[in-house]
């Protein structure tokens, strides 16, 4: 499958390496190719420059934003979830329209320091917001509730013995998205339902934040229990 990867930081080059790793054509978009291909400096995070991964990973193409959409048969979000929207925007509606969306991102809001809070909850949510911005695109909210390296590899922790969730208006394009998370090991996939259910899953994000302080690592998750 052609997947575009909107996203040139930590989580959305994990997940680009993965996706190429299994056979698909993967190409990773950015909002300037210039700017992501001239970074020397490490991320705010300490992970190494755009650049450099790329290195180890030539057969991952790299474009603009729109290019990257107009190519793909499906989109991964892995932008920030404050500029989610200006970067879908820039990917172009007519790019995306009919497209399976997979939004991973979270709309952590870091204007106050730390820890972040949300820019939206309770009655709203990042993935809602993207579906009515683009009503022609399949949104499916999938892999928020974890770090980057369990989304593409859940049997680093227990075996892989435990939950992943999707959120969404298409049936279809919800099995399409749930294949996927089996392709990367997942075999506890939840749907919780329409797109408003993500709600729920982005509201965890405070939880995670502070779980993650006090437990000194990221690698952690949930398990629904029955």
């Amino acid at each position: 499958m052609r997947i575009a990867v909107l996203g040139t930081g930590r989580v959305g080059q994990t997940l680009a390496a993965r996706l190429a790793e299994l056979g698909h054509a993967v190409t990773v978009g950015t909002r300037d190719v210039a700017t992501a291909s001239a970074r020397s400096e490490p991320d705010t995070f300490g992970n190494p420059p755009f650049p450099e991964w790329r290195t180890h990973h030539p057969d991952i193409d790299l474009a603009g934003f729109a290019d990257a959409a107009a190519g793909a048969e499906l989109v991964v979000n892995a932008t920030n979830g404050a500029g989610s929207i200006a970067a879908l925007e820039a990917a172009g509606e007519e790019h995306l329209a009919g497209k399976v969306l997979v939004d991973v991102s979270n709309p952590l809001d870091f204007s106050r320091g730390m820890p972040p809070s949300l820019l939206v909850s309770n009655t709203d949510s990042l993935a809602e917001q993207i579906q009515r911005r683009f009503p022609a695109t399949r949104v499916v909210k999938a892999l928020n509730t974890v770090n980057a390296n369990l989304m593409v590899d859940p049997r680093q922790l227990a075996g892989g013995d435990h939950s992943v969730f999707v959120s969404g208006d298409d049936p279809d394009a919800k099995a399409q998205v749930t294949e996927l998370l089996e392709s990367f090991g997942w075999s506890d996939v939840v749907d919780l339902g329409d797109i408003t259910t993500a709600r729920g899953t982005e509201m965890y994000l405070p939880l995670w934040v502070r779980l993650s302080a006090t437990l000194g690592t990221p690698m952690f998750t949930i398990k629904v229990v029955r």
